[in-house]
C-alpha cells in the first residue's frame, strides 16, 4: 500500500512589521514615513540624555557660560551703561536668555555627533532599520532638553541676583519657549558643520566663534542707538536681534508680536535650510 505524498507547503515571506521599522522608515516610494522617524528620533534622544546623566560634564558649557556672561556684564558694565546694576540686570537678562540657547550648548551638539561618527556608533545604527535622519534629529532633540535645563538654571540665578519678570508667568514661559525653539533651529548649523568637518577641533573652534557675530551684534548688552553706523546696520537685520526684542517684550512688557513673528520666521528658515542640508550631507556620506 503506497502513501500519497503530502503537497509541498509554500512559504510566503511576511512583510516587515511596522513596529520594527522594517525598511528604515521608508515607504515603497522612497519617502520617509513620519511615525518611524519620530519614534526612532525620540529613542535616540533618550539614549543621548542617558549618556548625559552618566556624564554630566557635557552640561557645563550650557549651564555655566550664560551665568558667567550674566554676572560679568552686570557687575562690570552695569554701572557704566545703565547707572545701576539692578536696572542693567533687568535690561540684560532677556538677551542672556537668548544667548543661552544660541551660544551655549551648540558646541556639545556638534561634538556629540562627531564622537559618535568616529566611534562607529552611527555605523552600528546603519545596520538597523533606523531612518538616517533620526540619528541627527535625536541628538538635536536631546540638546533641546539641555537648553530647558539651562534656561531654568538661568532664571534661578537671575532671580537670586534681583531680576524680576514684569509681565506674567505665561509671557515668561513664552519667552523661554521662543528662545529654546530658536536655538533648536539654529543648532542645525552646528550639525551641518559636524557632518562636513568630522573633526573635534574644527567643530569646537568654528562652533564657538560662529555665533559671536550673531549674539554680540545685537542690542543685548547696549541699545542699538549707541552703536556706530556699520554695527547698527547689522544689528537691525540680525535674526538674533528679533529674538532678543521679542524676549524683552515678553519679560519686561512692550510690543513683542512683530519680533516674535520674525523670530519664528527665521527659525523656520534655519530649520529648513540647515536641517535639510545636514541630513542630505549625512546621507551622501554614508
Amino acid at each position: 500500500m503506497t502513501s500519497t505524498p503530502e503537497p509541498a507547503v509554500r512559504t510566503v515571506p511576511l512583510p516587515p512589521s511596522p513596529a520594527s521599522g522594517g525598511d528604515g522608515g521608508r515607504s515603497q516610494g522612497g519617502t520617509v514615513r513620519p511615525w518611524p522617524l519620530v519614534r526612532h528620533s525620540l529613542a535616540l534622544a533618550g539614549r543621548s540624555l542617558t549618556r548625559t546623566r552618566r556624564n554630566p560634564g557635557v552640561l557645563l558649557d550650557a549651564l555655566i557660560l550664560p551665568v558667567i556672561f550674566l554676572v560679568l556684564f552686570v557687575y562690570l558694565f552695569g554701572g557704566a551703561v545703565a547707572g545701576s546694576t539692578r536696572e542693567y540686570l533687568q535690561y540684560l537678562f532677556p538677551g542672556i536668555l537668548v544667548l543661552t540657547t544660541v551660544l551655549a550648548g551648540q558646541i556639545s551638539t556638534g561634538l556629540s555627533i562627531v564622537t559618535d561618527m568616529k566611534k562607529g556608533v552611527f555605523d552600528r545604527f546603519r545596520s538597523m532599520p533606523v531612518p538616517r535622519a533620526a540619528l541627527l534629529i535625536g541628538s538635536v532633540l536631546a540638546d533641546a532638553i539641555r537648553y530647558v535645563i539651562a534656561v531654568v538654571v538661568l532664571f534661578g540665578v537671575g532671580y537670586l541676583l534681583g531680576f524680576r519678570v514684569e509681565t506674567d508667568l505665561g509671557s515668561a514661559l513664552a519667552a523661554a519657549a521662543l528662545a529654546i525653539g530658536f536655538g533648536f533651529s539654529l543648532s542645525w548649523l552646528t550639525v551641518l558643520l559636524a557632518v562636513l568637518l568630522r573633526d573635534e577641533t574644527m567643530v569646537s573652534t568654528v562652533g564657538f566663534l560662529l555665533p559671536f557675530p550673531l549674539v554680540f551684534g545685537t542690542s543685548m548688552a547696549a541699545p542699538v542707538e549707541t552703536m556706530p553706523g556699520w554695527l547698527r546696520a547689522w544689528a537691525e537685520v540680525n535674526p538674533v536681534s528679533h529674538a532678543i526684542e521679542a524676549s524683552q517684550g515678553l519679560l519686561l512688557g512692550g510690543p513683542a508680536a512683530g519680533a516674535a513673528g520674525m523670530t519664528l520666521l527665521w527659525g523656520g528658515i534655519f530649520l529648513a535650510v540647515f536641517g535639510t542640508a545636514a541630513v542630505t550631507a549625512y546621507r551622501r556620506l554614508v
